[in-house]
């Protein structure tokens, strides 16, 4: 690997740093045992600090990443919030690079929707959905300047052990000054959550983060992965909700893990709201009106 750019700001605390005898200590030199994922940065291991907290650690391994770190630390290494999962140390070498995060305990929201055995309420559902759009308005309503996720999908979104769910891995997102309406940049994100338009012109905006959240929430209803094609009859996630909205059946679009204990009226009002979100740029809601129509929802069901 290639020497790594040295990570100061005018932020730093020293605090954040953390030695490689710690980050190898805490995770018992990388044991296998303690690995649990793997992303196209690196690999992810569990550990426990001298001070008995426990992380989660990121290995980065890819060269191309390198930036990535940087910009993570960099940027967002003193925003907090309880929705997002906490970058609480780094540790850079010439060698190899590691950050340390709190550690959700129940994994990521992907596992629960699309893992064999595991199994989400409506209600769970509902509140994994709002405390993911009040990460996002926090982000976008940051007061240096809106920050732009720009990775928002279910495998991004942890669960801690209280059933909280907090936005992770910073590491593509990019902040606007205050008065920007966009700044510009290469496509970046994950294949089926990113904005055509932003795939178009190359502007990162949060409008792009609206639109990632309204496919997660299409995948939080239907319990179907992004890239779920019926060969006998192949259709977008997107297409499949827009038909169920001009008359078809819910139950059809639901996702079978549901066992139907849903109320339809909330349900119908999150299909609406995801497929706004999906929609034409200028006419998709911000984070902050999602978030207040998912509460209502929640309102609804209880």
């Amino acid at each position: 690997m290639r020497s790594v750019p040295s990570v100061q700001h005018e932020s730093d605390s020293p605090s954040l740093k953390i030695t490689l005898k710690d980050v190898y200590a805490a995770t018992d030199n990388l044991s296998a045992s303690n690995f649990i994922g793997q992303g196209i940065a690196g690999k992810v291991y569990k550990g426990v600090l001298s001070n008995n907290q426990s992380v989660a650690v990121k290995h980065i391994t890819n060269e191309c990443y390198i930036e990535t770190f940087v910009r993570e630390v960099r940027s967002l290494s003193h925003v907090r919030h309880h929705n997002l999962v906490a970058l609480l140390g780094y540790c850079e070498s010439e060698a190899e690079c590691f950050l340390v995060y709190e550690l959700c305990h129940n994994g990521n929201l992907s596992e629960w929707l699309f893992g064999n055995g595991k199994v989400l309420s409506w209600i769970q559902r509902l509140e994994i959905a709002i405390d993911s759009a009040r990460g996002l308005e926090f982000l976008h309503t940051y007061p240096n300047g809106c920050i732009v996720h720009r990775d928002i999908k279910p495998s991004n979104i942890l669960i801690d052990t209280n059933f909280q769910a907090k936005l992770s891995d910073f590491g593509l997102s990019r902040v606007m000054d205050l008065g920007q309406s966009y700044v510009s940049s290469e496509v970046r994100g994950t294949f089926g959550y990113i904005d055509p338009e932003y795939r178009a012109n190359h502007h990162v905006k949060a409008s792009g983060d609206v639109y990632s959240f309204g496919i997660m929430l299409l995948q939080l209803l239907s319990g179907q992965r992004i890239l779920n094609i019926d060969f006998e009859r192949p259709m977008s996630l997107g297409k499949m909700a827009r038909d169920v909205v001009r008359g078809g059946d819910i139950s059809e679009f639901a996702d079978p893990k549901l066992e139907g204990k849903y109320s339809v009226e909330a349900f119908d009002i999150v299909l609406k709201l995801a497929l706004s979100c999906i929609g034409l740029k200028r006419q998709r809601p911000s984070i902050g009106q999602v978030l207040y129509s998912l509460q209502k929802t929640l309102d609804i069901s209880l």
